[in-house]
């Protein structure tokens, strides 16, 4: 009788397992890339910061296959700088540049 309690406690713990993988991937496939908004990008936790980017790559690259990460990183930088000093919170990373630190577009 007591390993009944064990499997549910080890299928309850799979399901949890699952469940945690699961949202992983859909964050992945949620995920806006460069059309996400600045405003957006500076509140992500690193992680997330560089899904977002690899996928930014990839659109900007027109390929679903996984970017170099020098590429990954320099591109993780520039986007960090120049996101949080445009003066319009809602640009799209995609379109974070100099000028937009000068101008609100």
């Amino acid at each position: 009788m007591q390993t009944i309690p064990a499997a549910r406690g080890a299928l309850a713990a799979a399901a949890l397992a699952l469940a945690l993988t699961g949202c992983t991937d859909v964050e992945r496939f949620l995920n806006k890339g460069g059309d996400t908004p600045c405003s957006e990008y500076i509140r992500q936790d690193q992680d997330t910061k560089r899904t977002t980017i690899t996928k930014f790559v990839q659109q900007q690259q027109k390929t679903d296959a996984q970017p170099a990460g020098t590429a990954v990183d320099a591109t993780m930088i520039s986007v960090d700088l120049l996101c949080g000093a445009q003066r319009n919170a809602e640009t799209p990373i995609k379109n974070a540049d100099i000028a937009g630190i000068f101008l609100q577009r």
